[in-house]
């Protein structure tokens, strides 16, 4: 494991994206804002009395269906997925997320927009050490439901591989491999959402994809 000492870090100035949600539909205007030290990533619903907040925590996940969605105490946070990788891709510790709506912009659907707003904002380090997670054993989790497995193994430098299998003669099976966090904008922060024609209406009859385009 790496002895190197990461410092965190935030954004220098806050910026903001204008668009719709994808699922709700609704338009929307997102603010990144600068957070102190061992802040975390936190959205902030403004369009609500008391202007609530939502950290980005694995235990206020509610949902995995066609995006990522948060509650705390009965306010919700949709489709958080895009803004997050963005934040993790860029090596942002501690963000302010400001959202009128429940739900991010969606953009042009990939996480690009994010991360060139977040540069835009530039990233500043902080006088705090990153505290980080080392895995020192093999931990593996499966979701029969759904048949997606998870499995994170020790190692010496930072590797994540994806391989999905869509069930289509179109796209197949497929993989990738992320070497570096710092390949992220060029390999990863393009990649777009999509839907198969085939499931339009089961989407759309399910209150889903309003933003879509």
């Amino acid at each position: 494991m790496s002895d190197k000492v990461v410092k965190q870090a935030t954004i220098a100035r806050e910026i903001t994206l204008k668009g719709v949600g994808l699922h709700t539909g609704k338009e929307v205007t997102m603010t990144f804002k600068p957070a102190p030290v061992d802040h975390g990533y936190a959205f902030v619903r403004v369009d609500l009395e008391g202007n609530p907040i939502i950290e980005a925590d694995a235990g206020y996940v509610v949902n995995t269906a066609r995006g990522t969605n948060l509650e705390k105490k009965g306010v919700k946070i949709q489709t958080s997925e895009h803004v997050l990788a963005a934040l993790v891709g860029m090596n942002i510790d501690n963000i302010l997320i400001e959202l009128d709506a429940p739900e991010p912009p969606i953009m042009d659907g990939s996480s690009k927009y994010f991360v060139e707003a977040l540069e835009k904002a530039g990233v500043v380090e902080q006088d705090a050490v990153r505290e980080e997670y080392v895995i020192k054993e093999v931990i593996s989790f499966a979701d029969e439901e759904t048949g997606s497995e998870i499995t994170v193994i020790p190692a010496n430098e930072y590797q994540v591989t994806a391989m999905v299998d869509f069930g289509t003669k179109v796209l197949g099976t497929q993989n990738a491999t992320l070497k570096q966090l710092s390949d992220f904008k060029t390999e990863i922060a393009d990649a777009r959402t999509f839907s198969f024609l085939h499931e339009l209406e089961t989407l759309l009859d399910n209150g889903l994809i309003k933003g879509g385009d």
